[in-house]
């Protein structure tokens, strides 16, 4: 397990990490990268479906697939971490939605801190590859075809996740996007936050290294120009409707995001 992750307020991936040969030897291609990541996903889905796959399996493999982004040529920036640490009780994680990469690697971030689940759509735990793995962690799973009905599983469950001291990493926006649409941002978070009585920590996260796939979503090339940046921000009380709130998080995200675009 890589405690030096989360051994401090911030990680930067270390200058002197080496960068694989066969990486390199294919000419800085996806197809390393990616047989590293369907082979963790094929050996947590086995672990999963006998019924092993435990919370320092859920953990170590985020790590894997963390390592894999550093070992090809991706350099990770992570601010914030003890904003997760020093926050008493349970809290909501509310982030922009960039890549398939915060799914893989906030697991390996969060959970040494604080033990956590996702709100996710019902495809990622019906999908042949991750269904046995997500279902595991026992996440609160959204439609997405009922709005009304959505929110009202979000407030049950989520209340009763967060009862029994469980944080959760919410994804506000629809899907998947590279560029960042405020409009899309719901305030789901806020509100199940303002009900439930906890704090929330605004995420900002940048992780275009890597992009979609044109027959999988999950498996698009890599560019090991862009940097992954992600920033945990100060917690949040959530009071009245939490409309102030979801502004000020909304407000974090973008600030983050043009400061980011700058550097790279």
């Amino acid at each position: 397990m890589r405690k030096e992750i989360t051994a401090n307020n911030e990680y930067h991936t270390p200058e002197d990490t080496p960068h694989l040969l066969t990486d390199r030897l294919t000419f800085n291609s996806r197809f390393v990268f990616t047989g590293l990541f369907l082979r963790t996903v094929f050996r947590s889905r086995k672990l999963a479906r006998k019924g092993v796959y435990d919370t320092r399996q859920w953990i170590e493999s985020s790590h894997d697939i963390f390592t894999d982004v550093e070992r090809c040529g991706g350099r990770i920036h992570i601010t914030g971490l003890d904003n997760i640490r020093n926050c008493k009780g349970p809290v909501l994680f509310l982030s922009n939605h960039m890549s398939t990469l915060e799914t893989m690697i906030f697991p390996g971030i969060i959970q040494p801190l604080k033990d956590v689940t996702f709100v996710v759509k019902d495809a990622l735990v019906n999908h042949w590859a991750f269904k046995d793995v997500m279902r595991s962690r026992n996440p609160i799973v959204l439609s997405r075809a009922n709005p009304r009905e959505d929110f009202r599983v979000v407030m049950e469950q989520g209340q009763e996740r967060l009862q029994n001291n469980i944080s959760i990493i919410i994804f506000p926006q629809s899907t998947r996007r590279v560029e960042f649409n405020p409009a899309e941002f719901n305030s789901l978070g806020t509100k199940l936050a303002a009900k439930a009585g906890v704090q929330v920590i605004p995420v900002a996260i940048k992780t275009d290294f890597w992009g979609f796939g044109k027959f999988s979503s999950y498996l698009g090339p890599i560019d090991r120009s862009k940097k992954v940046h992600i920033a945990f921000g100060e917690p949040m009380d959530v009071t009245g409707s939490g409309k102030e709130e979801h502004l000020k998080i909304i407000a974090y995200i973008q600030s983050h995001l043009k400061a980011w675009q700058t550097e790279n």
